[in-house]
C-alpha cells in the first residue's frame, strides 16, 4: 500500500555486495538531510524527514536496487524541489542511478500532468485514430523565407505537427517573433487547402520564465496552439508554471540535457508527463543515440498507461529516424504516439514534398488509414 506521506524512489547501486546496505543508508541521508542521523537531536526530523530505506535487492547483473521512502514534507509543492530530493546531490555520485519513482495520488495531483494530453493533440490536428506525424524546421540559420516555405510544404503534405528544431531561439536570421508570424501564417494558408486535418506549428521557447510568458502570449495571439519546451534547460518548475497559466496551450517536451543518470522511463516517461508535457520526445533505438528498445518501450508505456488520473501524453520517438522505419514505429508504439522525422525529410531538398507525403502515407498505411496524401 502506498504511504500517503512518502514518495517511493528506486535507485540502482553499483557497489560490492557487502556495501549495499550501508550505501543505501548513506543515499537516504544524502537525499533528505545531508548529515549523519546521529547528529540530529530533533525526533520529528528523525521520524518524519529522514528518508527511509524500505528495501535493498541484489539483481542478476550484480548491481543492487534500493527503494527509499522520501518524506513529502521535504518536497512542498515545487517541481524543482521534487527533482532535487529525488536525485539532487546524488546525481553527482558515479555509483548510483535513479530508476523509478512512485507517489501517492494526492502528491501527483499537486502538478496535475498534461492539460490536454493525447486527446487534445488529436482534437487540434484532426488525427483521431492513428499516430500523429511530426517534423522539425532545420537548419539553424535558415532565413524566414526558407522556413515559411518548409512550413508550407510540410503542411500541404499532411504532416500534423511542424516544430522548431530545439536549437531555435532568437537568432538574427529568424528572430522569434518574426519566425512565429511567418511560420504560423504559412501553415494557416496551407491548412486552408487541406482536405483533412490541420497542421500545427510548435515554436521553441527560450530564455527565462518571464521571456517565455511573453513568447507564449505572442504565439497565442498569432493562432499557435502548441509550443516546444526543454524542461531540463529551463527548469521543470517553469514548465509547471507555464502550463498552469497558459492552460489553453499544449506543450511538447524536448529531452535536451536529459542524459542524467536517471532511467529514461522515470524522467521522460513519468516526470515530464507529471509536470505537464502533452507530448514527450525521446531518442528512439537504432538512431543517433543509445537508448535500448526496452528503454524506449518503457518510456512509451509510462506516458500512456493509467497513472493517478493524469492525462496520457504522446510518446514521440525521434533522433535520426527515417521514412522507411515508419511502419516499424507504428507497430512498436501503436496509434497513441507521434512519429518525428526531421533531417531525413530535408536531406533530398528537391524532393521535400514527395518525401513528406511519403512519410504521411507510410504512417497512414501502417495504421490502416484509408485516406492517403498524393
Amino acid at each position: 500500500m502506498t504511504d500517503p506521506l512518502r514518495i517511493s524512489a528506486t535507485y540502482r547501486l553499483r557497489v560490492g555486495a557487502g556495501e549495499r546496505s550501508h550505501r543505501a543508508q548513506t543515499l537516504a541521508l544524502e537525499q533528505s538531510i545531508e548529515m549523519l542521523a546521529s547528529s540530529v537531536t530533533d525526533q520529528h526530523v528523525l521520524d518524519k524527514i529522514v528518508a527511509r530505506v524500505d528495501d535493498v535487492t541484489t539483481e542478476i547483473d550484480g548491481t543492487h536496487t534500493a527503494r527509499l521512502a522520501l518524506s513529502i514534507e521535504t518536497i512542498g509543492d515545487d517541481a524543482g524541489q521534487l527533482m532535487n530530493m529525488l536525485f539532487g546531490n546524488s546525481s553527482l555520485q558515479p555509483d548510483v542511478e535513479l530508476i523509478d519513482v512512485e507517489m501517492p495520488s494526492v502528491v501527483a495531483q499537486i502538478w496535475g500532468g498534461p492539460n490536454h494530453g493525447i486527446a487534445g493533440m488529436r482534437r487540434h490536428t484532426g488525427a483521431l485514430a492513428r499516430p500523429l506525424t511530426c517534423t522539425a524546421l532545420k537548419p539553424i540559420g535558415s532565413t524566414l523565407e526558407a522556413l515559411a516555405e518548409m512550413c508550407s510544404v510540410f503542411a500541404a503534405s499532411g504532416i500534423d505537427v511542424i516544430k522548431d528544431d530545439h536549437g531555435w531561439a532568437n537568432q538574427s536570421a529568424a528572430p522569434f517573433a518574426q519566425r512565429v508570424r511567418a511560420c504560423q501564417r504559412a501553415i494557416a494558408r496551407a491548412n486552408g487547402a487541406r482536405g483533412r486535418g490541420q497542421a500545427l506549428y510548435a515554436p521553441s521557447l527560450y530564455g527565462h520564465y518571464g521571456e517565455m510568458r511573453l513568447q507564449l502570449d505572442l504565439a497565442r495571439r498569432e493562432g499557435v496552439r502548441v509550443v516546444l519546451i526543454a524542461p531540463m534547460l529551463c527548469g521543470v518548475a517553469t514548465l509547471v508554471a507555464l502550463k498552469q497559466e497558459f492552460d489553453d496551450m499544449m506543450f511538447i517536451a524536448h529531452p535536451s540535457l536529459a542524459g542524467l543518470p536517471i532511467a529514461p522511463a522515470a524522467l521522460l516517461g513519468k516526470l515530464f508527463r507529471l509536470f505537464g508535457a502533452d507530448a514527450v520526445i525521446f531518442a528512439n533505438h537504432g538512431g543517433r543515440f543509445s537508448f535500448s528498445r526496452d528503454a524506449c518501450r518503457a518510456i512509451a508505456r509510462c506516458n500512456t498507461q493509467p497513472w493517478h488520473d493524469l492525462k496520457p501524453a504522446l510518446p514521440t520517438p525521434a533522433g535520426g529516424m527515417s521514412v522507411e522505419r515508419s511502419a516499424e514505429m507504428v507497430a512498436e508504439y501503436g496509434h497513441d504516439s507521434m512519429l518525428l522525422i526531421g533531417g531525413a525529410l530535408l536531406a533530398p531538398r528537391e524532393q521535400l514534398a514527395a518525401r513528406s507525403a511519403e512519410f504521411v502515407n507510410a504512417v497512414a498505411v501502417a495504421a490502416g488509414d484509408a485516406v492517403l496524401v498524393h
